[in-house]
């Protein structure tokens, strides 16, 4: 990393600046990440920054970006995993901060935001027409015309867009008309080939980012221009992830795989009149055997490849491979019209999907089942009415290899989240993200009152896995992270946590129903239930319940609205948005939901004082992907148990337990009704991951703040009520917390 030479103002002073041109006040969490974001830009040692909601952590990083871009010319990449936080970012914060230190740089710093090109319409495609998916509305001729008058409106809609990003488009469309207007990388026709060419919305974007000095983009498009050769994002040498606990999750969804009967069919169908007769044939019946084969299968993981499953994915293969020799060989006879070249741009794409696909499912099942780089499943829709075929999944057993030779070994990273010191140490998710140990020492857990969050000496754990005991941590051993290569990449990392401007302990009590019974596998419990009520009664409503299923989202829904007087919203019942603005609108309602809402709610104020978590959301035990990075640990000696599905409740957890205190002035519960987080011998690890809020596990005690929260809210100064009262940490200070 070559020195800063240009003399420029320090990232203090920048941030100071633009934190008075914004109208904020300075943070000391906001300046340490600064500081740290900056010296790891210089040095080019990887970091990893934790820093609670309500740090700026978005001005904190976006400040030594802007500094390290106009010193060196060069260009950053912000990636995050939402779209709200790009559009925060790109119509925010960007704007204000370039106004804000335009006179301390000598420009203002110039922004972009750049995305997949699937994400843009594609006006060639508009003018062309494209081939619908006539196995999805066959029989719904219903379907078919709401689609068209979709496609309709994102033709009118294209006309007066400036950027054809699908984002802006609100309300948005189903995805089955995006598809007629849209197309990926592999069936673009390329700039000079296409007559729209020089207005192409995607190709426009891409020069913009070209020339900016921050570019804004998402996981997915990091993680195709990490794993594929060709550059997909502009020329840069700085990486900020933020929104890093999902880096992992979206990096292995950009590398599954999957193949189907209606996948193989719709190939066959874009082949048209490219090959010859008997080979379209040939690649219809394939789908077709397929489609008997896959009906036969077991559901789930697939650790021994059935005999008539590698025939039938050897004939896809095969099939598959013989329409895009033929195509490819008829391409070399000259050239053809932009149109012709589009049809088989399309058809070699779904080709070669599924060549690439059924061959690297052969190739998944070696001797060593731990040793494998894959994973391969057969999902199952568990709704026999569902739309859905049965697919065939493959997807990597570890993305940490690649990500350590492909992202940390070429660019300098600094990846944040409110979320990513797990059982008190960053090493849990950097040796997913390929990082070796030993780059950050462990974080000193919160200091908890011990009233009865601790188990008893004669008690045992009250969970089916094996645990390690109180003392050990998670991401101990390499475990499957570390990828398919044999050995950590020597890279160079640090880790901090800069703190959260909140006063957890006085802010909010984490409420463990100790006195419950374990959670069963046959819904919720009447006992849980009960305790429900109750503790929603207490609060008035003001209630987001976060399940760790959507049958359990829905028994609670059902049984609970004949129970409370309060407005009970579930997931599903509209979409996701429209519900979230309802529970922000009206104070007295509940909202459950299941995974999406663990992660995607902000609701400040008094519309949200109880958070009620059902269970410990470690992954069931019959998901494929989870299943058998637990194998991998173990295999290798390691407790999977505790590096994989602990580690990844216990980022849940934080994720969820985050979601009561948005502001300064928040006070409510976090209410987890599973009572192996204290009786349990991994629970040390799970609530050393969460938030430090005052701790008991006394339903009488949370029940009394809560009704005083409630009278609070419904006073008609409510809004003038004063913060929590300074003091020690008693029983009855924690019960006053909310007040």
């Amino acid at each position: 990393m070559p020195a800063v030479t240009t003399e420029l103002p320090d990232v203090v002073t920048l941030l100071a600046a633009a934190v008075e041109g914004i109208g904020g006040a300075e943070r000391p969490g906001q300046v340490t990440m600064a500081e740290a974001v900056a010296r790891a830009i210089d040095s080019g040692e990887h970091l990893a920054v934790q820093a609670g909601t309500g740090t700026g952590k978005s001005l904190a990083y976006l400040i030594p970006a802007a500094r390290h871009a106009a010193a060196l010319d060069a260009t950053v990449v912000v990636s995050t995993a939402t779209i709200a936080l790009q559009s925060q970012l790109i119509d925010r914060d960007l704007p204000r901060i370039a106004e804000a230190v335009e006179p301390l740089l000598g420009r203002a710093p110039t922004f972009a935001i750049l995305k997949g090109r699937r994400n843009y319409v594609c006006k060639h495609r508009l003018a062309s027409g494209a081939a619908d998916d006539p196995q999805d509305m066959l029989f719904d001729p219903g379907r078919a015309s709401e689609i068209g008058r979709q496609v309709q409106r994102l033709r009118e809609w294209a006309e007066t867009s400036d950027t054809g990003d699908r984002d802006e488009l609100v309300p948005g469309v189903d995805e089955r008309a995006w598809r007629q207007v849209a197309v990926t990388a592999r069936e673009c026709i390329g700039a000079q080939r296409c007559g729209f060419g020089n207005r192409c919305f995607a190709e426009r974007a891409r020069e913009i980012a070209g020339k900016a000095d921050i570019v804004v983009t998402n996981h997915a498009l990091l993680a195709i221009d990490a794993l594929e050769e060709g550059n997909v994002l502009p020329e840069h040498d700085v990486v900020i992830i933020d929104e890093a606990h999902d880096l992992v999750d979206r990096v292995t969804s950009i590398a599954t795989a999957e193949l189907s009967a209606p996948a193989v069919e719709g190939a066959a169908r874009r082949c048209g009149r490219q090959v010859a007769d008997d080979v379209a044939a040939r690649l219809k019946n394939v789908g077709d055997d397929l489609s008997q084969v896959l009906l036969q299968a077991p559901a789930g993981r697939i650790d021994v490849l059935p005999e008539f499953l590698e025939v039938a994915l050897t004939e896809v293969r095969d099939a598959a491979g013989a329409c895009a020799a033929e195509i490819r060989a008829a391409a070399r006879s000259g050239d053809d019209e932009p149109e012709q070249l589009s049809a088989r741009r399309v058809a070699l794409a779904a080709l070669d999907e599924l060549h690439d696909a059924a061959d690297r499912m052969l190739g998944a099942f070696g001797p060593e089942v731990a040793a494998r780089p894959d994973v391969v499943w057969l999902d199952v829709p568990l709704d026999p009415d569902a739309r859905r075929p049965p697919t065939l999944r493959v997807a990597p057993l570890a993305v940490g290899g690649l990500l350590a030779e492909r992202l940390f070994g070429r660019k300098t990273v600094a990846l944040t989240s409110a979320t990513l010191a797990l059982g008190g140490s960053f090493e849990p998710l950097a040796r997913q993200w390929g990082l070796p140990a030993g780059g950050a020492p462990a974080i000193p857990g919160p200091s908890r009152p011990a009233e009865a969050m601790a188990p008893a000496a004669s008690e045992t754990v009250a969970d089916d896995d094996a645990a390690p005991g109180a003392g050990e941590r998670a991401g101990d051993d390499a475990g499957p992270y570390a990828g398919p290569y044999a050995e950590p990449h020597p890279l160079s990392w640090s880790g901090i946590d800069v703190g959260s401007p909140f006063d957890h302990p006085r802010s909010g009590i984490l409420y463990v129903a100790r006195h419950l019974p374990p959670p069963g596998r046959d819904g919720l419990a009447p006992s849980y239930l009960d305790e429900l009520c109750e503790l929603i009664n207490a609060a008035g409503g003001r209630t987001l319940g976060l399940f760790s299923s959507m049958r359990g989202a829905r028994q609670a829904a059902a049984e609970l609205r004949e129970r409370i007087e309060f407005p009970l919203l579930c997931q599903g019942d509209d979409p996701t948005s429209q519900l979230i603005a309802r529970f922000a609108a009206d104070e007295a309602t509940c909202l459950f939901g299941t995974l999406s809402l663990w992660q995607g709610v902000d609701v400040p104020g008094r519309s949200l004082q109880l958070v009620v978590i059902d269970r410990i959301p470690f992954p069931r035990p019959d998901d494929p992907l989870a299943s058998a990075r637990q194998r991998a640990v173990a295999a290798r000696g390691g407790n999977g148990f505790m590096t994989v599905a602990a580690a990844q409740a216990a980022l849940l957890l934080a994720q969820g337990t985050g979601r009561l205190l948005r502001t300064m002035t928040d006070r409510g519960v976090v209410a987890i009704l599973d009572p192996r987080l204290v009786t349990a011998r991994y629970g040390d690890f799970l609530r050393a991951s969460l938030p430090p809020f005052w701790a008991t596990t006394n339903p009488e005690v949370v029940r009394g703040a809560l009704r005083r929260l409630a009278e609070a809210a419904d006073a008609p100064d409510a809004a003038d009520a004063p913060d929590a009262p300074d003091g020690p940490q008693t029983p009855e200070a924690g019960a006053s917390a909310a007040q």
